[in-house]
Parts: structure tokens; C-alpha cells; sequence
């Protein structure tokens, strides 16, 4: 379906090469401070034809507010956002008439619908999440003013030049050492790091001579015209405890539902992910102690922010990797937070393959198309998190106000209740 999101639900609509994308946003609070600038900045770095790693399709993606604000204030009911189609070439897909391109949703689509899209990837095309960006930013000023929450993305491997060098391993089956998932170089990264940083750098990766290597890979996939894939490293910061709707809801089943609904997205992991299953659980399990503020906090986070489901107040991130570094003469190892981005399937060089009647050919694509995703696809990993953690914590404040209207409960054991202050409730309070 087109619709994410119980509470806060978004419908995106429009095809690659139609007259117009955009979204419909039902359950924006009402009395939000909101301007088509507060979306366009997030627009702008999703854009086509930013530097030369990406593809020259020439749109300005210019958000146009259609409902459900006045005076610059949202009214509580439905927001369509549209943004115009305006360097469309259809005529550049006039093979897919007879074939169905490689490794795209052409065949997938016309054995599903009877019918496609004559031109483009249509809703498979990475133009349709314009709309989940547009929707996103409304979520993350909502979550930003109101619960000081946090989402920054950027960009940790292309190919296999990954941030910062070297992937680790454990060569000894039998060695159960591990560090823990987060080092505290990489937490200090984690809750420094900003989207002006990560903006600083062309391939997003904020780390000057990583992103230079990730520079010159991509060029020589695009002077081979062919692509390369690569991996987007996220992370929350001041969530909230309590969000997340088990059992079949869990937050961390949620981000993963929504990362994997990006087109060409083929990996995600969160929290120790597989490196877990390497580490015996007495060094896996995440002790709690008493932060400054007397609310519960852990000492390690290889559950990514995440436990049975629900967030626990740590960072979340997903999809980490171990990697070294030299840092003062040692070396240190550090986790990120990943989505795993293919290589674009449209490519320029000419492939054997076969018709829609199983007649054998050479397709010869046409069009215009990113050599990698990667740098493009930051802006949607944000905005696909701040919708997960938006629907979450509506769904969550609705529970906890009919809580509330409910006479206090005074024959429980103590043991039942929480105690006062060791959790910051949804309210801030």
C-alpha cells in the first residue's frame, strides 16, 4: 500500500515521470508553526543533480503546501504537499516497451497490476519518496520542538571503501572477548555528530579522506558506466523510553519496515545485530545504572536503544559494523547504525537479457541516473525515522492520557510501580 503510519499516517502518491509527486500527511498536531521552508530544506539535499556523483536530472523539487495550514499554523487536519515534475524525458524509456530492465520492478509491476508505468521505475522510482521526505520534516520539527529528539544520517561505505579503514573481525571461534558496541570516541560521534557536518562533504561520509576515496570510486563507476552500492548510518538521539507497540509492532520491526520500503535498499540491522550471535551473553547483556539526572540509563548499548521491543532512552541506531582506527597510537573499534543501499540498477552499459515474450536481446538503457544512491538517500533514512518515532509516541501519548483519566490505583505492590523520576515521561516532566 501507499500509507505508513497509524496515527500520524502518510500517503504518497505519482509516478517518476508524471505531473506530480507528493504526500498526503493526516495527524499533524494542531497549532504547529509550519512553513514550506521548514520542508524545503530536506527536499534540497534529496534533490537530483547536486554535484556530479549523482544523476543530471534537473528538478528544484519545490514543495507546494495545499491544505491544512492557515497563517502559518497547522489546523490539525489533512496536509497534501505537491511537488512538480519538471525535467521529464519519457522518451528515454522506449526500450522497456519490449524489455524489462534488469533487476528494476518493470516485470514485477506488469505480473502484479497488468498494467505499468510506460516510463520511468513510476511509483518504484526513488522520485516517489519526495513525498516521505516532505512528510518527515513536518515530523521532525514536531519531535525536534517538543522532546528535543534528534535525527542525523550520513553515509559509512560506498563499495568497499567504508568509514574510516579496516573492518574487523574475530579470526578465533573460540575467542569470546568483545568490545563494547559503542567505543567512546564513536558515542561522542554519535551525539555531536550534525547534518552540517555530514552537508560539508559531497558523499556525506564526514570524514575528509574517507570521502575523498568514496569520491574517486564512484567516478570510476560512472566513467565505466556502471554503478556501486553502498551503506547510510543513522543515528536517534533523545528518544524517549516507552515507545514501540509489542508484539508484532516493535519499534525496532517498525525501522525496519520502513527502511526496507526505500527503493534498493537490501540490508538492515540494528543494535549488535549479527555481531551478537559472536558474543556470549554475559558480555552481550546491557547493565543499567543510575544516571546523573536519577533516571535509569546502561552502561553499553548493543541493544541499539531498543528491548522487548521498546525504546529504553539510549541512542538507536541500526546495521552496525565493526571497524579500526588508529586514535592516539591505539586502536579502537566503533559500530554504526546502517542501511544497505544496492548499486542503482539503471545503468548505461548495454546488457544481454531477455524481452517480455522470452525473445533474447541486448538493452541498451537510456535515461538519467545516480552511479550511487548513497549521498541522496541521507535525507530519506531521516525521514523514514522520524515517522516510525512520530506514529510511535502519538500512539503512546494517547495511551498515557486515557491512563490518566483514570482514578489513582492503590492496591498494587510497590514492586509494580515505577518509581518516581528514574524515567522521563512523554511530557518531559
Amino acid at each position: 500500500m501507499s500509507t505508513f503510519g497509524t496515527l500520524f499516517r502518510v500517503t504518497t502518491y505519482g509516478e517518476s515521470h508524471g505531473a506530480s509527486v507528493g504526500a498526503i500527511v493526516d495527524g499533524v498536531p494542531p497549532g504547529l508553526e509550519l512553513s514550506a521552508s521548514d520542508i524545503q530544506v530536506q527536499l534540497s539535499r534529496r534533490r537530483p543533480g547536486q554535484t556530479n556523483l549523482t544523476t543530471p536530472r534537473d528538478e528544484k523539487d519545490l514543495v507546494h503546501l495545499q491544505s491544512g495550514i492557515e497563517h502559518g499554523v497547522t489546523l490539525g487536519t489533512p496536509i497534501a504537499l505537491l511537488v512538480k515534475n519538471e525535467d521529464q524525458r519519457p522518451k528515454d524509456y522506449s526500450e522497456t516497451d519490449l524489455y524489462p530492465r534488469p533487476s528494476h520492478a518493470d516485470y514485477t509491476y506488469l505480473a502484479k497490476y497488468g498494467v505499468k508505468a510506460s516510463s520511468g521505475g513510476g511509483r518504484s522510482s526513488a522520485r516517489e519518496t519526495i513525498g516521505r521526505v516532505a512528510a518527515g520534516a513536518i515530523a521532525e520539527k514536531y519531535l525536534k520542538l517538543c522532546h528535543g529528539l534528534e535525527i542525523v544520517a550520513f553515509v559509512s561505505s560506498v563499495g568497499k571503501v567504508r568509514l574510516p579503514t579496516t573492518r574487523s573481525t574475530i579470526s578465533d571461534e573460540d575467542n569470546d572477548e568483545a568490545e563494547d558496541a559503542l567505543t567512546p570516541e564513536f558515542r561522542q560521534l554519535l551525539s555531536t555528530i550534525t547534518r552540517e557536518e555530514v552537508d560539508k562533504y559531497q558523499t556525506r561520509c564526514p570524514h575528509a579522506e574517507t570521502s575523498d576515496r568514496m569520491t574517486k570510486r564512484i567516478l570510476r563507476a560512472k566513467e565505466a558506466m556502471d554503478s556501486i552500492g553502498g551503506t547510510v548510518t543513522c543515528v536517534i538521539r533523545n528518544v524517549p523510553p516507552g515507545l514501540g507497540e509489542p508484539v508484532f509492532d516493535k519499534l525496532e520491526a517498525k525501522l525496519a519496515q520502513a527502511m526496507l520500503s526505500i527503493p534498493a535498499t537490501k540490508a538492515f540491522e540494528i543494535g549488535s545485530g549479527f555481531r551478537g550471535t559472536e558474543v556470549p551473553g554475559s558480555r552481550h547483556n546491557d547493565a543499567f545504572i543510575s544516571r546523573p539526572d536519577g533516571r535509569l540509563g546502561t552502561t553499553t548499548n548493543w541493544s541499539g536503544g531498543i528491548q522487548g521491543g521498546i525504546s529504553n532512552g539510549e541512542d538507536i541506531y541500526f546495521r552496525r559494523e565493526y571497524f579500526t582506527r588508529s586514535i592516539i597510537g591505539q586502536t579502537d573499534r566503533f559500530t554504526h547504525f546502517r542501511v544497505g543501499f544496492k548499486s542503482p540498477a539503471t545503468i548505461s552499459q548495454s546488457q544481454s537479457t531477455a524481452q517480455y515474450d522470452g525473445t533474447a536481446g541486448q538493452l541498451a538503457a537510456r535515461g538519467r541516473h545516480d552511479p550511487c544512491v548513497v549521498p541522496r538517500a541521507v535525507p530519506i533514512v531521516e525521514a523514514m525515522a522520524s515517522l516510525v518515532i512520530m506514529d510511535a509516541l502519538l500512539i503512546q501519548n494517547a495511551r498515557k492520557q486515557a491512563s490518566s483519566l483514570l482514578p489513582p490505583i492503590t492496591t498494587l505492590p510497590p514492586t509494580m510501580i515505577l518509581p518516581s523520576g528514574k524515567v522521563k515521561s512523554l511530557d518531559g516532566k
